[in-house]
This record gives structure tokens, C-alpha cells and sequence, in this order.
């Protein structure tokens, strides 16, 4: 096993949000073989059904088959909810992000989405076994939700959690915050200080956006850290790929004990 790994995770998949990818993608196969983590939501905002669009299912069974890793990444990515009614709610909900979509819904509505996006899974042949919520909120509701729906994974910023038992593991995450020149600029700077915190951390995950894509800033530098945690002997990965070595080296230990 690899003393250090990185986790290259493109959030957001949809027909709509994939030309803002593209040639970000592209530059990355120029560098090698880096399979990455694709957090695919089935019908972005209502308005870009990935499972209806034939190119991009034929997108995304290649890239399967190239060793990426698929991913299912909330429903609808909005939050379609009632309005907040707390103080607290509205600033998880209104201020925080508008995208939590698995934050307020209920248990019920959470199971009926999970199952849904795991039938579309099925129905291409794929497997899955991340969650990742939009924004990376779980309610109530969709926690326990989660947790009776058969998937390996979810995860937040600073962990990956095995289910159904929520065990942590700790794999922090550089991600920028793109929407704003001021926002740009301080994540420059915080993802920098957290590179170098997490240097000796055995999983490193690199969170992007496709707004991250749409200024040079933020593309440069998650291109830059991609080679630069490659000359310094990081070997990619896929969060599913890395949690499989970690049980078989654990089972491993076990034995050999």
C-alpha cells in the first residue's frame, strides 16, 4: 500500500456542468493514469438529467471503464424544501448554502431519493457504493436514511464514513470557495496551510467544483497541486479504491496477530 494517496473528486456530474469540466479532465489523462471519484446527481436542479442524456452515459461508462470511480451526489443538488422556519435553519439553509438538498427533507423523502438514484445505478450496470451529500449535509432524516440503503461510504471535509455504522476515517479535503475574488483569494491561502497540515496524513482529497473551473485561479491551482503531489510521490487514487486496501490490510493485521 502507497505511504500517501490523493482522491481527485469532481463534484456536481451533469450533462449541464460538464462542459466546465471538460478541459480540465483532458489535462489530467495528459499526465498519466489518475483515475478520479465523479459525484454524479441524476437530475442537476431539475433541469440536466444525467440518465436521460446519451452522451453523457457514454461519457461516464468510459470513464468506468478506465478505473474512475462513479458516485451518487444527492437527487436534485437544490434544496426544494419549505422554507427555513429557525434561525438555524435558515443560515444552514439560506446563507450557508442553497444546495443542501439532503438537509431538511425527512426520512421518508430521503429513502424514496436514495432508492431512486441507486435504481438509475443499477439500471446502467454500475456499481455504488459512495454517497456524498450536496454541500455534504445530512439531516436527521437522511442520516438515518442513509444508513439502511446498502452503501459503503459517505463523507464530509475531514472524514470518509464507513456505513451503516458512521465509522470515521480521517481523510481531509482541500476544496476553494470560487464565487467571489475575495473567496478566491483566501482559498488560495487556506488550502495551501492545509496541504502542508495534512503532509503526512495517508489520504489526501482534492474537492473541486465546476465554478472552480470557470476562473484561472482556482483550475491552475488544482492542476498545479495534482503535479505537485505527484513529484512528491503521491500515488492517486479513488476513495473507494483506498477504503477496500484499508479493510484488506486491517484484515491482514488481524491474521497475522
Amino acid at each position: 500500500m502507497a505511504d500517501r494517496e490523493f482522491a481527485l473528486v469532481l463534484h456536481d456530474i451533469a450533462p449541464a456542468t460538464w462542459p466546465d469540466y471538460r478541459s480540465f479532465v483532458e489535462q489530467i489523462d495528459g499526465m498519466g493514469h489518475i483515475p478520479m471519484t465523479w459525484l454524479v446527481v441524476p437530475d442537476f436542479h431539475h433541469r440536466s438529467n444525467t440518465f436521460e442524456d446519451a452522451g453523457m452515459l457514454r461519457l461516464l461508462n468510459q470513464r468506468m471503464a478506465r478505473g474512475d470511480e462513479l458516485a451518487l451526489h444527492g437527487f436534485y443538488h437544490c434544496d426544494d424544501a419549505p422554507p427555513p422556519r429557525t434561525p438555524r435553519d435558515y443560515f444552514m439553509r439560506r446563507l450557508y448554502t442553497y444546495e443542501g438538498e439532503f438537509y431538511p427533507i425527512d426520512h421518508g423523502e430521503a429513502c424514496q431519493r436514495l432508492e431512486r438514484g441507486a435504481e438509475l445505478f443499477r439500471r446502467q450496470g454500475w456499481p455504488l457504493d459512495g454517497f456524498v451529500a450536496p454541500a455534504w449535509l445530512l439531516g436527521d432524516g437522511a442520516r438515518r436514511a442513509l444508513a439502511h440503503q446498502g452503501f459503503v461510504y459517505t463523507s464530509d471535509p475531514n472524514y470518509l464514513y464507513r456505513l451503516p455504522d458512521y465509522t470515521p476515517i480521517k481523510a481531509p479535503s482541500l476544496v476553494w470557495s470560487a464565487r467571489s475574488r475575495w473567496r478566491r483569494g483566501m482559498s488560495w491561502l487556506v488550502n495551501e496551510r492545509a496541504r502542508r497540515r495534512h503532509r503526512h496524513e495517508p489520504l489526501i482529497r482534492l474537492g473541486l467544483h465546476p465554478v472552480d473551473m470557470r476562473h484561472e485561479i482556482s483550475r491552475r491551482y488544482w492542476i498545479d497541486t495534482v503535479r505537485r503531489l505527484l513529484d512528491e510521490g503521491y500515488q492517486p487514487t479513488t476513495k473507494i479504491s483506498w477504503l477496500h486496501r484499508q479493510s484488506s490490510a486491517s484484515q491482514g493485521n488481524i491474521a497475522a496477530s
